[in-house]
C-alpha cells in the first residue's frame, strides 16, 4: 500500500489557520479552563465563526465538508494548545457524532439541526451511557414510544459531556444544543429494537444535573432525565430499530479522533517536559543529560509516533469507507486498535514526563498533570479498553471464536 504523509495545500492552509486561532485564543487561557471549570463563551463563539463545529458536515448544509483526516489536523492544533482536552471534547464529539447524525438523519433534520450546528449556533453531543449501562448498550432502560408523528422518550442518561452548554441557550451556543440519544423502541428485540434520536436539552421536560469530573473540567459533565419528553419524528436518526448499528459507526469515528488526541497530547507533554528537563538541575547537571531521562524520552517518543500514525490510519480508514473503498468491520478493527494503543501509550508517556518535573509535576498549574487526568478518561469514554480488546480479537480471530454470553 503506497503511503504519502505530505499534506495538500488545502490541508496546510486549514492547519495554519487553526494554529493561529489556537495560539491566540486557546493556549493563553487553557489552564483557566480547569481552574474556572468553564470554557469562556467567546472561544466557542469564535470557533463557530470559523466553522470548526461543522467541519465534517456537507457544504450544502453550511459545513466545511472536510474528510476525517483533515478534521484530525484541526484536532491536533486544538490539543496542542489545550492539554486539558476540554476543547478537544467540544470539537471531536460533533465532528464524529454530528457527522453520523447528518448521514442518517432525515432531510428535515438536516435542514433544521445540521444547518444550525454547522454555523456554530447549536452543539451536537452524544448520550448512550446510563447509570446501569455503559459498554453493554443492551442494558439501557431509556424507551421511546410512538405518539402520532412524534415519540415520547423516558429514561436517564449519565456521565454525558456538554450538558450545561447544550442546556443554556445564548451562552456558548445561541440555540444551546442536544444529544444523539439511544432508546428502545421495541425492547423485546434487544439491540435490534434500539433507535437513535436527537433530543434538544433545552426542552423543559428534561432535568439536568452536573457532576464533578476528575479532569477535562472546562467542558461540562453530568446526567439528564427525560420524563415523557416529546421528540418530533423528524429527529429520529435512521430507521427505527437501526439505532444500535448506527451508534457503532459513531463510536468508530469518535475512537479515531480520541486516538489522535491522546497521541498528540502525549507528544506535547513530552515536548514540554523535555524543555523543563533542560532547565532543571540535579547534582550539578541538567537532568536532560541523564541517560535515565533520555531513554524514557526515546522509548515514549517512538511509541507515541507509532500511536500517532495508527490514529491517522484510523481516520484514513473512515475516509476510505466514505468513498466505498473499505468495509465496515475493517474500519471498526483499525479504530479500536488505534484507541487501545494510543490511550495506553499516552498514559505511560505522560506518567514518565511528570516525574521529570519533580514536585511541580503534582500541581494543577502544570498542563502535563492536567493531560494525565484527561487521557485517563479514555479508559472508558466511547468504549472501555477491554471492549477495544474484544473488538480487535473478534475481527482477527473470527466471530466464531468469541465466547457467546447469554
Amino acid at each position: 500500500m503506497p503511503v504519502d504523509f505530505e499534506l495538500t495545500k488545502e490541508q496546510e492552509d486549514v492547519k495554519a489557520t487553526v494554529r493561529e486561532f489556537a495560539e491566540k485564543y486557546i493556549a493563553p487561557r487553557a489552564i483557566e479552563f480547569e481552574e474556572k471549570q468553564m470554557i469562556p463563551p467567546e472561544i466557542t463563539r469564535e470557533m463557530g465563526r470559523l466553522g470548526l463545529f461543522g467541519v465534517t458536515y456537507p457544504e450544502e448544509y453550511g459545513g466545511l465538508g472536510l474528510d476525517p483526516v483533515t478534521a484530525g489536523l484541526i484536532l491536533e492544533e486544538i490539543v496542542r494548545a489545550d492539554l486539558t482536552f476540554s476543547l478537544a471534547v467540544a470539537y471531536l464529539v460533533p465532528a464524529s457524532w454530528g457527522y453520523v447524525a447528518c448521514k442518517y438523519g432525515s432531510e428535515e433534520f438536516r435542514d433544521d439541526i445540521i444547518r444550525k450546528a454547522a454555523g456554530g449556533d447549536l452543539w451536537i453531543g452524544i448520550a448512550t451511557t446510563e447509570p446501569g449501562a455503559g459498554s453493554d448498550l443492551a442494558g439501557i432502560s431509556t424507551t421511546a414510544r410512538r405518539d402520532g408523528d412524534s415519540y415520547v422518550v423516558s429514561g436517564e442518561k449519565a456521565y454525558i459531556s456538554g450538558v450545561r452548554e447544550a442546556r443554556e441557550k445564548g451562552v456558548w451556543f445561541e440555540l444551546g444544543g442536544g444529544h444523539v440519544t439511544l432508546a428502545y423502541t421495541d425492547k423485546s428485540k434487544l439491540h435490534r429494537g434500539m433507535s437513535l434520536f436527537f433530543v434538544p436539552l433545552t426542552d423543559p421536560g428534561i432535568s439536568v444535573r452536573l457532576e464533578k469530573e476528575f479532569g477535562r473540567k472546562g467542558w461540562s459533565y453530568g446526567s439528564f432525565v427525560l420524563d415523557n419528553v416529546k421528540v418530533p419524528g423528524k429527529y429520529r436518526i435512521g430507521e427505527e430499530g437501526r439505532g444500535f448499528y448506527i451508534a457503532m459507526e459513531g463510536f468508530d469515528h469518535a475512537r479515531a479522533y480520541i486516538a489522535l488526541a491522546c497521541a498528540v497530547g502525549g507528544k506535547r507533554a513530552i515536548e514540554l517536559a523535555a524543555e523543563y528537563a533542560k532547565q532543571r538541575r540535579a547534582f550539578g547537571e541538567p537532568i536532560a543529560t541523564f541517560q535515565g531521562v533520555q531513554f524514557q524520552l526515546a522509548d515514549n517518543w517512538a511509541r507515541l509516533e507509532a500511536a500517532h500514525s495508527l490514529a491517522y490510519r484510523a481516520l484514513w480508514a473512515l475516509k476510505m469507507e466514505q468513498e466505498g473503498r473499505l468495509g465496515r468491520y475493517e474500519v471498526t478493527k483499525i479504530a479500536a486498535s488505534a484507541k487501545l494503543f494510543a490511550v495506553q501509550t499516552a498514559k505511560a508517556a505522560i506518567d514518565d514526563a511528570l516525574r521529570w518535573f519533580g514536585a511541580y509535576g503534582y500541581t494543577e498549574e502544570n498542563p502535563v498533570a492536567l493531560a494525565m487526568k484527561a487521557v485517563k478518561s479514555y479508559d472508558w469514554a466511547e468504549g472501555s479498553l477491554d471492549i477495544m480488546r474484544l473488538i480487535v480479537a473478534r475481527e482477527v480471530l473470527g466471530r466464531e471464536y468469541i465466547a457467546r454470553r447469554r
